[in-house]
């Protein structure tokens, strides 16, 4: 059956916001007040393409999953830390003062902290709670189409406002940003995910939001370009004649569709030069990461009351924080000998930076104006070919998935877009929900993997991260339904010149 919401038993008549009722189909439902009304559920407008289910089957099924109330740092269980950040002019590791022009004061202790867990503050808690928790859900139907014994459960993010998983750390950002003083907060955003999310975020604390919009996806996603001016913010396509950095590669090439790289080396430009203005990042930065892991938290707790613990685990990859906010809380786990799952990420064929990308300091943008990262490069003046996850379309990796990956804790695959779209209809005509461009990767990924179980008769738990729905991507799909949708692979000539403008640091 497809999974539901549940009405819940007589018993669990009162408020009960940050939990959720569950039974073994779907896990997750964030901030209903369930009353006491027969034979009727409370209304949930999030926008989200989420199934509801009528009746718990039994009492003995009934559970609840509360929202975590603390952060998880991957950093602090790893006996081999990741490498520091450089200073860009000494190569020296980089001090708390050094980014202070960027960051507010607690986000900067964050980056470097090694405590365990981090409470999260109640303001961003009452916040989460619009769509946390996040449900759980096993892909039967897509099971049943696949004729698989592999049972796969997805864990979907798209109920958010924003519709993606980037609210999680959205929210706390603009949280810490007002509560420094802070007026203005400036980002970049690829397929809009995160410039939109940063935008809602920004306008519950009365924040000022620029966004610079990678120029592909600023002229082929004007929805979430709207969304983002709906929420108040102003969106410009990158590269633009705002900056230097912008004027630079225009310079050089008008017609450029843009990168992430880019994007940020203009929003860091803004950021430096105004002292009532902060940046804010939404991928790669280890405390983006350590916001995301409110996801995986909440997984562990509903693969538990599922009863299953997970085979192998799949999430696609671009910056990394999607795929590290599902995996880190189950690596942690597995460094304990609890649990031994496989962690695999997905990333695109011609963005392919863990696959194809060496291991190096480098610079985190285009022009060289952020700290130098230990990450999986393909150089950071590398501009990826537009495809239609643009969520995905940066040079690098963030650092401690990079450490990670270096460690073996995972391991990584690319795959072509075409296939990617091929298994997003397989999904949204099986489970009814058009995926982001982005997870298509994931979804791809899964199949391969049940395809195999098909073969060899293992029955394997697959857990999957569904980071978005696709609602504002559909001229990609109309290009793949149409036939028009094309293979963009990377040029390795491409890649050797980026490459070379990598720094040398001994």
């Amino acid at each position: 059956m497809a999974s539901q919401l549940l009405l819940p038993p007589n018993q669990f008549t009162k408020s009960v916001s940050p939990q959720v009722f569950i039974t073994g189909d779907c896990q997750g439902f964030s901030d209903l007040t369930l009353k006491r009304k027969s034979n009727q559920a409370t209304r949930v407008s999030n926008g989200s393409s989420l199934r509801v289910k009528a009746a718990l089957r039994s009492t003995h099924n009934k559970s609840v999953v509360e929202i975590p109330k603390q952060w998880y740092n991957l950093v602090a269980d790893l006996s081999v830390k990741p490498p520091p950040p450089l200073h860009p002019k000494t190569f020296e590791p980089i001090k708390p003062e050094d980014l202070a022009h960027l960051f507010p004061n607690e986000l900067i202790k964050q980056e470097a902290t090694q405590e365990r867990f981090i409470d999260i503050p109640e303001e961003v808690l009452e916040i989460y709670k619009l769509w946390r928790p996040t449900p759980l859900i096993r892909a039967k139907r897509l099971e049943k189409l696949l004729q698989t014994p592999a049972r796969i459960y997805f864990k979907y993010e798209g109920g958010s406002p924003a519709g993606s998983h980037k609210p999680n750390t959205a929210v706390p950002q603009a949280y810490y940003n007002a509560k420094e003083g802070v007026k203005n907060v400036v980002t970049e955003t690829g397929a809009g995910q995160w410039g939109s999310s940063l935008a809602f975020a920004s306008s519950l604390f009365g924040l000022d939001c620029e966004v610079w919009q990678v120029a592909n996806s600023y002229h082929t996603k004007p929805y979430r370009r709207l969304m983002m001016q709906t929420w108040g913010a102003k969106v410009h396509p990158s590269p633009s004649d705002l900056t230097e950095a912008g004027r630079r590669i225009l310079e050089s090439d008008p017609s450029s569709p843009g990168s992430l790289g880019i994007a940020i080396s203009e929003a860091v430009e803004v950021a430096a030069r105004n002292e009532d203005t902060k940046y804010c990042l939404g991928s790669v930065l280890n405390h983006v990461l350590l916001h995301q892991t409110i996801i995986g938290e909440e997984c562990i707790q509903q693969m538990e009351n599922f009863g299953e613990t997970p085979d192998l685990i799949i999430g696609c990859t671009g910056g990394g924080s999607n795929f590290a906010g599902l995996s880190f809380p189950f690596i942690r786990e597995k460094l304990k000998g609890k649990i031994n799952p496989v962690i695999r990420a997905v990333e695109p064929s011609a963005c392919p930076s863990l696959t194809k990308g060496v291991y190096a300091y480098d610079f985190g943008d285009t022009a060289g104006l952020t700290p130098l990262m230990k990450m999986h490069t393909l150089g950071h003046d590398f501009i990826p070919d537009p495809i239609h996850a643009g969520g995905l379309r940066y040079h690098g990796m963030a650092p401690l998935i990079s450490h990670v990956y270096e460690q073996g804790f995972m391991e990584a695959i690319s795959i072509p877009q075409i296939e990617c779209f091929q298994g997003a209809i397989q999904f949204a005509r099986t489970e009814g929900i058009i995926p982001a461009p982005e997870p298509t990767h994931a979804i791809a990924a899964t199949i391969r993997e049940a395809l195999r179980c098909k073969e060899t008769g293992e029955a394997k738990v697959i857990l999957m991260a569904m980071c978005g729905h696709g609602h504002f991507d559909l001229t990609s799909y109309d290009k793949y339904l149409k036939g028009e949708l094309v293979d963009l692979s990377f040029s390795e000539e491409k890649i050797r010149k980026s490459l070379s403008k990598v720094p040398h640091v001994v």
